[in-house]
């Protein structure tokens, strides 16, 4: 990483990072200590600590514990809570680095998740504004072994020759503290995007899934990832790392892509019939669930509704699949009834377009047995109905489904 200026205004922090760092006792033994004990450890650690890396200890422990959802070694990395919260899970950044080879440039590198993993296969250069994220980057390549193929620099992404670069940009959407959607209010914004675009020989920008880049990349390929029935990022692949289809739908961890042209595909209407389908968040917000539908022999619920429909249960990552038992009104007298003489003891409620308090609506109902259920409130036909399901896996139905 290069030198900074002690003038620098992040100096001092840079500094209590490497000061943290050379503190293995006291990261040792704050992580060895129970949830709840925290108030009474501060004290004793601060007859040995200063404060100031006694609360930096504690701080990193805690951004480990939660960055264990997003990386396999996370109790050995370096965080903060802003680098972890943007940063990309480890199974969508090796997804996403496959697409690389060569020398890659990785700008706004963060703490480095796209970085460990383009690394494996890349000369990496990451980059970013910020000395003390260049700094945990640095180390993490060491906690994956990969420093060797990871340069850091702190410097201006927008500063730099692009021109026949491999670039992967990860903007920043957490400026003024709040998660930024629009990418008008991404840094670098819209310009600089528009201009990577234009000048380096291929890449990708990171956005977040419901960010408005619908219509805004007509030249590109969007894919949406998501990773355990969640959508985590929509990346926008350009130059000569996109594929010709221009919108595809990604399912982590099966690793299964779906693409095509969304106004390509019409999938016919059905009533509700033995099996109702939900499709992968990805598959919805990439526009894709009429070709899912169409792929799959299934059918639409209703125009405005993403459900699909089918008379047999399939294994798909694209559409997690439910066992239609009831097809009720929308009456909450009527929903209350079926459920008085049911088996159900505990209930999800699932909508997409229908405003269902869900919580209501559950608090209301006798569940007087053990089994789980699904209640799904959606549109057919133009008309909301309520159906009542079991969520299926592999053909089988379970017995145990979060409420």
């Amino acid at each position: 990483m290069n030198s900074l200026d002690p003038a620098h205004p992040r100096f001092a922090d840079l500094q209590a990072l490497r000061l943290l760092r050379d503190a293995p006792e006291l990261i040792d033994r704050v992580t060895a200590m129970r949830l709840g004990e925290e108030l009474a450890a501060q004290k004793q650690l601060r007859q040995s600590w200063p404060e100031e890396l006694v609360r930096g200890a504690f701080a990193l422990v805690d951004a480990r514990r939660r960055g264990a959802a997003k990386f396999r070694l996370a109790n050995q990395m370096w965080f903060e809570r802003k680098g972890l919260e943007q940063s990309t899970p480890e199974p969508v950044a090796r997804h996403k680095a496959k697409r690389f080879s060569g020398e890659v440039l990785d700008l706004c590198c963060g703490i480095g998740g796209d970085a460990l993993a383009q690394a494996e296969r890349c000369q990496v250069t990451a980059v970013d504004l910020d000395p003390c994220a260049c700094l945990r980057a640095e180390w993490n390549t060491e906690v994956y072994g990969v420093a060797p193929n990871v340069s850091t620099v702190c410097g201006d992404v927008t500063q730099f020759e692009l021109t026949g670069k491999s670039v992967h940009l990860d903007p920043d959407r957490r400026q003024s503290g709040q998660k930024a959607v629009r990418i008008e209010d991404y840094i670098p914004g819209p310009d600089f995007i528009t201009r990577l675009m234009g000048t380096a020989r291929g890449g990708a920008v990171k956005l977040s899934p419901a960010a408005n880049f619908v219509g805004r990349f007509p030249d590109a390929e969007i894919e949406l990832i998501s990773l355990n029935g969640e959508c985590k990022e929509a990346t926008v692949w350009f130059g000569d790392l996109m594929n010709a289809d221009p919108w595809r739908a990604t399912v982590l961890p099966a690793g299964e892509s779906l693409a095509g042209n969304p106004l390509e595909h019409v999938a016919d209407l059905a009533e509700p019939r033995g099996y109702l389908f939900d499709p992968d968040p990805a598959v919805v917000r990439a526009g894709l669930v009429d070709l899912a539908a169409n792929t799959l022999g299934l059918r639409r619920l209703d125009t405005r509704e993403e459900y699909l429909v089918g008379d047999a249960p399939l294994g798909s990552p694209f559409v997690q699949a439910f066992e239609i038992l009831a097809v009720l009104p929308n009456n909450p007298a009527e929903i209350r009834a079926y459920f008085r003489t049911s088996p159900f003891g505990q209930v999800e409620i699932k909508c997409r377009h229908v405003p269902i308090q869900a919580e209501d609506v559950r608090r209301k109902l006798p569940l007087l047995g053990k089994l789980p259920a699904t209640l799904v409130y959606a549109r057919i036909a133009g008309r909301t109905k309520a159906l009542v399901c079991r969520r299926v896996v592999s053909g089988d139905v379970l017995c145990d489904v979060e409420t």
